[in-house]
């Protein structure tokens, strides 16, 4: 991938907070839900209870699709990701607690003490690390509809 390309990913990355996940149900249904995200470079990382659907369902089959973008009123200005990957729960505690620090960091508007509930610990949630297989870039302002498609292997 060249440079610019990236450049334009991690633009993107920072520029928002929040992403449509889809994971797939055991039954086979996919499941599309809002989570908030952070990254580190490309990879990504969300938190979901320990046994929410999203857990449950990633410990199934750890393959996902995810969206970032945003609305706007020029629909030549419209941008945004979608991704390929694959979610691996945060096993490690240091990497965990760097997740939680990069979502504080995240939300840097928010006093975190005047929180009425805790923030969560290592313990409290079930952190995954996204890894993209596959990286679409939407990029209107190059003309309509247009995308990169960035193949980054099948990890």
């Amino acid at each position: 991938m060249d440079e610019a390309l990236r450049n334009k990913i991690l633009n993107l990355l920072d520029e928002h907070r929040i992403m449509s996940v889809a994971t797939l149900r055991p039954d086979g249904w996919p499941q599309v839900t809002t989570v908030g995200y952070v990254h580190d470079g490309l990879t990504l990382y969300f938190l979901c209870g320990l046994d929410s659907q999203k857990a449950r369902n990633l410990a199934h089959d750890n393959r996902v699709s995810l969206t970032i973008d945003h609305d706007t009123a020029d629909l030549m200005a419209i941008s945004g990701l979608s991704m390929a990957a694959h979610a691996e729960p945060v096993i490690d505690r240091d990497e965990a607690q760097k997740v939680l620090g990069l979502l504080a960091q995240a939300y840097p508007e928010q006093d975190t003490s005047k929180l009425e509930i805790e923030m969560p610990t290592p313990d409290d949630v079930r952190i995954f690390r996204v890894t993209p297989t596959v990286i679409s870039v939407l990029d209107y302002s190059k003309g309509f509809g247009h995308t990169d498609l960035v193949e980054m292997g099948d990890g």
